[in-house]
């Protein structure tokens, strides 16, 4: 699966943490920045960017990691298709994913740990997006979009 991920520079180092482990999964990484964490940047360019990745088709789906995971969150969800969702761990990542059917995952690298985040990545991408009642609610997330 190829996952889209980026961060601002308070999410870097998760996101190299991050970075290391879907590679050591198998899957193929779309980094869209930064290269650094050396230097302030903006946490909406790095979600957007993100978005735009899954929404273009050049990702699957994506990670994106800030801080809080609350800006990068917002910036992604104003790219029309995406359901971003910020998790803080396992059973939080798994909902997005079954109930919501998340297709970018937010992180918030100065409020969890890079294990609760690995064990969030890991039941946020082996989780399955459910059908039944939550289709009629995908749908009305989907009108939403404009």
């Amino acid at each position: 699966m190829r996952i889209a991920l980026g961060s601002d520079h308070a999410g870097f180092d998760l996101k190299s943490v991050v970075h290391a482990a879907l590679s050591e999964r198998g899957h193929d990484v779309v980094d869209v920045g930064p290269d650094s964490g050396d230097v302030s940047v903006d946490y909406p360019d790095f979600g957007a960017a993100v978005g735009r990745a899954v929404t273009r088709g050049d990702a699957d789906m994506g990670v994106a990691i800030c801080g809080s995971g609350i800006g990068i969150s917002i910036a992604a969800n104003k790219i029309a298709g995406v359901r971003a969702a910020l998790v803080h761990d396992a059973t939080s990542a798994r909902l997005a994913r079954e109930h919501n059917h998340a297709n970018v995952l937010c992180l918030g690298a100065r409020l969890i740990g890079p294990q609760v985040a690995l064990d969030a990545l890991d039941a946020w991408l082996n989780a399955t997006p459910g059908d039944g009642r939550h289709l009629g609610r995908i749908d009305k997330l989907s009108q939403l979009d404009t």
